[in-house]
């Protein structure tokens, strides 16, 4: 598996498009705007879009999610259901944030922890980490040793807490047991910054290293 991290809207969240080498057919995760931007990644690559995958519901992430699927007819799969009410509440999320206006969407699949997504000739793992929210969902490709995290972990932090539903002790735990578990040479993709690996921040975080 391939991927390509496209920087979207002012909070330059880390859209992700992955893509299979072998049938080039690929997979766009948390796309939270800049739509134009984001087609013209894809039309670079040359690969053909198959789904639209999303971690969790806050509006950087998702803003952008109905738009695209409406326009190109893909499916949504993700976040867990438990993320129903941030994506319910996508129009008052992006008029809070002077974002351009975002639609509420209803996935075609709510996911839960070790249910699996494929596209292409690739299938990722999904692991429920709430804390960040409530449906929050990680996405890892055992084959590339590669995470897409959405906002549970970062290069030296870890999500906010502070929003509803959110919980500190909540995602310590979803971090400690679903993404440690993976391996110290894990790569992760964040929902914003650079990318890192397990081991480093296992050993480094201020927030939840060991």
């Amino acid at each position: 598996m391939k991927y390509q991290i496209i920087p979207v809207t002012p909070f330059e969240q880390n859209c992700s498009l992955l893509w299979c080498e072998e049938t080039q057919r690929a997979a766009l995760v948390d796309p939270g705007g800049d739509v134009s931007r984001i087609l013209r990644a894809v039309e670079a690559k040359g690969v053909t879009l198959e789904k639209i995958l999303v971690t969790h519901g806050h509006v950087d992430h998702a803003g952008a999610v109905a738009e695209l699927a409406s326009r190109l007819s893909l499916p949504i799969e993700g976040p867990q259901r438990e993320d129903r009410f941030w994506i319910d509440g996508m129009p008052q999320q992006s008029r809070m944030f002077g974002l351009a206006s975002a639609r509420a969407f209803t996935p075609d699949r709510w996911l839960e922890q070790d249910d699996e997504v494929t596209f292409g000739k690739v299938t990722l793992a999904v692991l429920h980490c709430p804390g960040h929210t409530p449906g929050h969902v990680v996405f890892f490709d055992q084959r590339s040793r590669l995470a897409i995290v959405g906002d549970v972990l970062f290069q030296g932090s870890i999500g906010r807490t502070d929003f509803p539903k959110g919980d500190y002790d909540t995602l310590i735990t979803s971090i400690r047991t679903r993404l440690w578990p993976l391996g110290d040479d894990v790569v992760f993709i964040p929902g914003h910054g650079p990318i890192s690996t397990i081991g480093v921040e296992r050993r480094t975080n201020p927030f939840c290293g060991d």
